[in-house]
């Protein structure tokens, strides 16, 4: 067992508290393999991050645990087969915020958070006043409200995705899926949205809490708000664990081949970039 992983669970087995259980998947395209026989178990109300270098398969994982892509093996949520949810149903309980989601043209900042409250909305049927109600507090948490009016594509990159952000959490569904959710952001509105997903589960019901599985280059960050990180390899499952038994010297230099130093912070390790001696 690689260093910092956990013990791997029980084939066929799921954890009696998972809302997210994956056992053996695998995804090939032609003759190359994107993720090979990686199983997982995500508790309910948990914040799992998924890292790797560049090619590594996370936002594949995403897409198969969003049910967007079909894989071998299996994945549950909340004990049911995703492949056997209606659309309307799983939309209920998964959100993804991809990172470069198709946007209609034309629509504006409001219209497309309001998307988010489909599957809530009968056919032919007009929004009610409690979707309204959730889209605004949505937008306003995220700092939106000035732009409701304007289209998607008069955006900058971060405010594009902090309205694709909007839209998901205006779903109101149990899991989040979050691909690269601040690579676009400044640090403020980095930490803003990071700070609103971490209160969101903090504050969800015992019965009914939040869920999040994020994809993160910034291993920084990655640390100070994962409960535990999964670090992906050529489509492997290399290491699976808490942050400080996953960000280590010797796990990070191997899979990243990266020169680091790991310092402990307030809430997890950092992870700070070692330049190599320059040549004389």
């Amino acid at each position: 067992m690689t260093a910092g992983e956990a013990t791997a669970p029980e084939p066929g087995a799921t954890a009696p508290d998972a809302m997210v259980s994956a056992r053996g998947i695998g995804v090939r395209i032609g003759a190359a393999t994107l993720l090979s026989e990686v199983d997982i178990d995500v508790a309910a109300g948990e914040w799992l991050t998924v890292i790797g270098p560049n090619g590594a398969g996370k936002s594949t994982l995403l897409r198969v645990l969003a049910g967007l892509l079909p894989a071998t093996g299996e994945v549950r949520i909340d004990g049911t087969p995703v492949t056997s949810l209606r659309r309307r149903d799983r939309a209920r309980q998964i959100a993804l915020v991809a990172q470069d989601p198709v946007v209609p043209p034309g629509m504006s900042v409001f219209d497309y958070a309001m998307l988010g409250r489909t599957p809530y909305i009968p056919p032919l049927a007009a929004e009610s006043a409690a979707d309204l109600a959730a889209v605004r507090d949505v937008l306003a948490r995220l700092d939106l409200t000035g732009l409701t009016d304007r289209e998607l594509s008069t955006l900058s990159g971060g405010e594009r995705q902090r309205v694709f952000l909007a839209r998901a959490l205006a779903q109101g569904a149990r899991l989040l899926l979050l691909d690269e959710p601040t690579s676009a952001l400044d640090i403020g509105h980095q930490q803003d949205v990071l700070e609103l997903v971490d209160e969101l589960r903090a504050t969800g019901s015992d019965d009914d809490p939040l869920t999040v599985v994020a994809t993160m280059h910034d291993l920084s960050v990655a640390g100070e708000y994962a409960d535990r990180i999964l670090l992906l390899a050529g489509g492997r499952r290399v290491a699976l664990g808490p942050p400080a038994e996953v960000l280590t010297e010797d796990l990070l230099a191997t899979h990243y081949r990266a020169r680091v130093r790991v310092v402990d912070g307030d809430h997890g390790p950092l992870v700070v970039p070692v330049r190599r001696a320059r040549r004389p």
